[in-house]
């Protein structure tokens, strides 16, 4: 999940580097928009407003502002814990 505002350049990159790896499985968020949501239920404009563009992978959060497509192969490989 990719969490992000419109006109802001580093959700372009972080945008362009998850359809890279993702292709269409994948899903992007405008946390401005109202009833959006964290992982963990929190309003995602509070919990990332200063942070987007936001990676979230499982639930969690994987990297903020300046995601890349080895960032985003981390995550995806890293293995889920409860």
């Amino acid at each position: 999940m990719l969490y992000t505002r419109p006109d802001c350049h580093l959700c372009r990159a972080a945008r362009e580097a998850v359809q890279e790896i993702c292709g269409d499985d994948w899903l992007e968020l405008d946390v401005d928009q109202p009833g959006v949501h964290t992982g963990d239920g929190r309003p995602a404009a509070r919990a990332y407003g200063e942070l987007v563009p936001v990676l979230e992978v499982d639930g969690r959060r994987a990297g903020y502002w300046y995601i890349d497509a080895d960032l985003l192969v981390g995550a995806l490989n890293r293995p889920i814990t409860p």
